[in-house]
């Protein structure tokens, strides 16, 4: 899937044990609603609808001076634009918004950035990777798919029936996200600055997207993860045709060791799925090795040539069906490619085009 919108696809198969962690908050806000539970002084948390199998996502409002600085927005949906009009007019008590800040490009995060920020007259902030490969992924919206991602998913072993899906299913990106601003603040790493009475710091990742912006405020012990950490799902780390040769495993596995080492293991973590939560540095280490657990069992399928759909088996729980193989490859190529960046696989090209995975010599 074009969108790298996270599900739970990437649970290994078998029994994987999970660190203990706290949900300190009883109730959750309905999505949708309008309201919204304080999840600390002046930071509220909002839950919009998706639908799907993730249901909602978490969003946030900080007070910030006579309004509030909004963090993600839910897709671009006249069911989530009435949830924001509830919010406005609810649990941000009519209060303007001051800033809309984006943790990342997926259209359940910026959906309505766009439509906010017009309708407030203020600032969008983002990262700028993030802000300007939303801006590409935009453009193809309308496009014919392109030869390039054709050979991609060929090459991955899909037969002429899942292209010909995928042929069909592109450019549908930028129908889920409202136009964006034609200019934005960019957040870089490690940059501090004020909300309201509090100084927050950028904290960015890379892999689940390019250039992903976590929020800490020390202050408040609260740290707005986005999808950089989630309680209960593991985030969708995907290869995509753009980048074939990408290696985001790496680049989230790192990430996440950095996020550990800059972050106190004492806040409340407020992700943009599941409930906020404590055991932020338990549930980092129970990603991490997740996935190592997920390599090597890969690395152990790979005595005979494989393609990318012939391994799936050994990173996911779940039968992958059609509305899942594009994510399910995505995810098959991070963890292949990741093995061949340290030297444990090989991929050898056919004659027709396909590439076959084998552990290296």
């Amino acid at each position: 899937m074009r969108d790298g919108i996270e599900e739970d696809t990437a649970e290994p198969p078998g029994k994987t044990p999970r660190p203990r962690l706290v949900y300190p908050f009883e109730t959750a806000p309905e999505a949708g609603s309008g309201q919204a539970v304080e999840v600390a002084p002046g930071v509220l948390w909002l839950r919009q609808p998706l639908g799907g199998s993730l249901g909602f996502i978490n969003v946030w409002a900080i007070a910030d001076g006579e309004g509030w600085a909004v963090v993600d927005t839910g897709f671009q949906t006249k069911e989530t634009s009435q949830a924001w009009r509830a919010a406005f007019a609810g649990a941000l008590g009519g209060r303007p918004v001051t800033r809309v800040i984006v943790t990342h490009l997926h259209p359940d995060h910026v959906g309505l950035a766009g439509w906010i920020a017009r309708k407030f007259d203020v600032r969008l902030w983002m990262t700028r990777l993030e802000y300007f490969q939303c801006r590409m992924l935009v453009a193809d919206t309308g496009r014919e798919a392109p030869e390039d991602g054709v050979r991609f998913f060929h090459a991955a072993g899909w037969d002429e029936e899942a292209i010909e899906n995928y042929k069909a299913r592109f450019g549908g990106f930028g129908k889920m996200i409202y136009q964006l601003p034609d200019s934005y603040r960019r957040m870089t790493d490690g940059e501090v600055f004020a909300i309201g009475d509090h100084a927050w710091r950028v904290v960015t990742g890379q892999g689940h997207s390019p250039d992903h912006a976590c929020l800490w405020c020390e202050d408040l012990g609260v740290l707005i993860s986005g999808d950089q950490v989630l309680p209960r799902i593991s985030s969708n780390v995907s290869v995509f045709p753009t980048e074939p040769d990408a290696d985001p495993l790496t680049d989230w596995l790192s990430s996440l060791a950095k996020v550990k080492t800059v972050v106190p293991d004492t806040v409340t973590v407020l992700p943009a799925h599941n409930d906020p939560f404590q055991g932020l540095h338990a549930r980092i280490d129970g990603l991490i090795s997740g996935h190592e657990r997920g390599l090597a069992r890969l690395a152990g399928k790979l005595a005979e040539p494989k393609r990318a759909i012939d391994v799936f088996g050994a990173l996911f729980a779940r039968p992958i069906g059609p509305d899942l193989l594009g994510m399910a490859t995505g995810e098959a190529l991070a963890h292949l490619n990741c093995l061949i960046g340290r030297g444990l696989a090989v991929r050898e090209t056919d004659g027709a085009g396909v590439n076959w995975y084998r552990a290296a010599d």
